[in-house]
């Protein structure tokens, strides 16, 4: 894992946490954690805070969305990585198959003298 997938996986980390905080504090119809600030959520940013909170809201599930595909991209393996390691299963696969069967002749050899 390089250095930009780590950062992009904190970013997208720290992003997530937000997201769910701006949802949990949004109050629709008396609900939700806007108590916390103590009184509505519609008094925690201002008179103006259910424009705020729907644009902040939009603007980090946009991000969380490119972070998500933008992380997937940076760890996917290459196809070269995927070929050679199709090919070691198979590899793998074959040798346990012969060793099994190896096993087991061998066994029954043993068990007839």
């Amino acid at each position: 894992m390089g250095v930009l997938s780590i950062i992009l996986l904190v970013v997208f980390i720290i992003v997530s946490l937000l997201l769910i905080f701006m949802v949990a504090i949004q109050n629709e119809n008396s609900t939700g954690l806007g108590g916390i600030f103590g009184g509505n959520s519609e008094s925690a940013f201002g008179a103006s805070s259910p424009e705020f909170l729907t644009k902040a809201t939009t603007i980090l599930a946009v991000a969380f969305m490119v972070l998500a595909l933008l992380v997937a991209l940076c760890n996917k393996p290459s196809s070269d990585n995927v070929v050679a390691y199709g090919q070691e299963q198979a590899q793998t696969a074959a040798g346990t198959t012969w060793l099994e069967s190896d096993t087991v002749n061998t066994d029954t050899v043993e068990s007839a003298n």
